[in-house]
């Protein structure tokens, strides 16, 4: 049975890389397992074309030129959109040829993929499985353009893969066969040495993780480590501007210099875990609910102290006060007292992170891909 993932964008953003991650961890499952194979078509060149090479995945470019910031939530029109709708159809239509006879289901890993496949799975006469990894919502994508997306997931999509109960509960899933599939983690390799123990307050060292963009929060958390009686040693702000966001990345500059904080911007980096590894606290601050927050079960597979925010996936990641901290997303006050608790209080930092390290193994990507092997041999 193959699986042909579909993405819009080459550019490493979380859905590529869950996707790829799914797809590698389905060609490694043992043979007595839901046989699935998959590929992964790319409408654009970029990072994510030569990662799922690099991982034996079949992989392709679908042909004409795309621009994956074309139909962006903000500032966009009317105009801007119909533009890139026809767009995505006519890339659609070169996809259900590219299908046809050479896969079994389309499974779209985005609103702008699951456009393409409304046009492509007919064509093809394959199923269409819609893997969300956004929370359909109007505080995202605004409430007439969340309708639209709910309503044509439901006219076309054969089913659903949701990142969390979150994101699930947010699409019209009436007879619709669905299934939660959180973003698995990769083993974690072996560490060479043990992990250094949670330092000083004088000497913590905090790191976020995640795309430089505003709904994610960073300038959140540079405000609040502004108005802490204790400053960590180190800041590291671990993430690129892929989509147009350069301007978010010189406001966060400017901030950090206005406020002498002790923050390293690294860009985009392949795996953040050298980052975590070093931290003694991994916050996550989305201004938005989070669909799911595969950062936070990497920060605490890495053996960091957490900071999550709520409502949203992170919910369903950790307990608070066991595996960790969770705020009210966009609250710096609520963040600034957290931090301060935390850094101030290394032994409460340990005893988190120890439960977050034992609670992240839940997530390994194998169970993920299992009960997604099964799921979609349901469509075959």
């Amino acid at each position: 049975m193959k699986a042909l993932f579909v993405a819009h964008t080459a550019a490493p953003s979380g859905a590529e890389l869950a996707a790829v991650r799914l797809a590698c961890a389905l060609w490694d499952l043992p043979a007595d397992d839901a046989e699935v194979v998959p590929a992964v078509v790319f409408t654009e060149s970029g990072p994510m074309v030569a990662a799922a090479r690099a991982r034996g995945i079949e992989t392709a470019v679908l042909p004409g030129a795309f621009d994956s910031r074309a139909m962006t939530i903000e500032g966009r029109s009317l105009r801007s959109l119909a533009a890139g709708c026809v767009g995505l159809a006519r890339l659609g239509w070169a996809l259900g040829a590219h299908a046809r006879g050479n896969a079994d289901m389309l499974i779209a890993e985005s609103t702008k993929a699951l456009l393409m496949g409304a046009v492509a799975a007919p064509r093809a006469r394959i199923p269409l499985i819609w893997h969300v990894h956004d929370r359909i919502d109007a505080d995202y994508f605004g409430r007439p353009l969340a309708a639209a997306i709910r309503l044509l997931g439901r006219a076309v999509a054969s089913g659903y893969l949701a990142n969390s109960r979150a994101t699930l509960s947010t699409l019209l899933t009436w007879r619709i066969p669905a299934l939660v599939a959180y973003p698995g983690i990769e083993p974690q390799p072996r560490q060479a040495q043990p992990r250094q123990a949670q330092r000083a307050p004088e000497h913590t060292v905090v790191t976020m993780v995640g795309r430089l963009t505003p709904w994610k929060g960073q300038h959140v958390l540079l405000r609040a480590l502004a108005a802490l009686p204790t400053r960590p040693a180190a800041v590291y702000l671990v993430g690129g501007a892929h989509f147009g966001e350069e301007s978010y990345r010189d406001e966060l500059l400017a901030l950090a210099a206005e406020f002498d904080l002790p923050v390293t911007f690294t860009g985009h980096v392949d795996d953040p875990r050298p980052y975590l590894l070093r931290a003694d606290i991994a916050v996550h601050c989305s201004t938005l609910p989070e669909p799911f927050g595969q950062v936070v079960v990497e920060a605490m597979a890495a053996g960091c102290a957490v900071i999550a925010a709520r409502p949203g996936g992170p919910t369903e990641i950790l307990d608070p006060e066991v595996h960790g901290v969770l705020v009210d997303a966009d609250n710096r006050d609520q963040l600034a007292t957290a931090l301060t608790r935390l850094i101030g209080d290394p032994d409460l930092r340990t005893r988190l992170a120890e439960a977050g390290r034992i609670r992240a193994s839940r997530f390994e990507i194998a169970c993920t891909a299992r009960e997604v092997a099964e799921f979609l041999s349901g469509f075959h």
